[in-house]
């Protein structure tokens, strides 16, 4: 079971490597690492356990975050207000193709490997289409929006080494972007 302790923090070097491509099948680590990170989240959201175990809520968690070179992360969104939940294990993903418009935020992102709060918006594509594999190897396509997309977005940045502070600008971090519409989360 992933801990805190096992989830590296802002200035640690794996933070800002470009993982490795994975080959399938995967080894027996690789499947255990993939249901690491989903548990992890789902355990994350989960008031019990969270207290039991000292855990901070996440929706998204990637294999760099616990010190592992990997192109896998998982995410899971539990039901928000009239929206489906979204549960997945993204292997080798990539985003095929985005909406011109943009979201953020608008209170800001956090991430499990940062321990302080972070003001700015950080602009996202509105809506993607993303394709990965499951851990068993088979390809699927999805179209995300909203708090899905951003989340996505965000999980993806921590494969090429980049953290979601690094989209805000420091001169002017709420400074309104372009063709966008914020995403509340209440």
């Amino acid at each position: 079971m992933i801990l805190m302790k096992d989830i590296v923090r802002e200035g640690h070097p794996m933070l800002r490597k470009v993982a490795e491509e994975v080959t399938f099948p995967l080894s027996t680590e690789e499947k255990q690492l993939a249901h690491d990170l989903l548990e992890y989240l789902k355990n994350s959201q989960n008031d019990e356990v969270c207290l039991q175990y000292g855990l901070r809520p996440g929706i998204g968690l990637a294999a760099p975050q616990v010190a592992v070179s990997k192109r896998i992360f998982a995410l899971h969104i539990d039901e928000e207000e009239g929206k489906e939940p979204l549960s997945l294990i993204a292997i080798n993903p990539k985003i095929i193709s985005h909406s011109v418009e943009k979201t953020y935020l608008s209170s800001g992102e956090g991430c499990l490997s940062v321990d302080r709060d972070v003001d700015g918006y950080v602009p996202r594509y509105a809506r993607i289409t993303i394709k990965a594999f499951d851990e068993d190897g088979n390809e699927y396509k999805k179209r995300l929006k909203g708090l899905p997309a951003i989340a996505f977005q965000h999980e993806l940045d921590h494969l090429n080494g980049i953290m979601f502070f690094d989209h805000i600008d420091p001169k002017a971090p709420y400074k309104e972007i372009p063709n966008s519409t914020p995403y509340d989360r209440n």
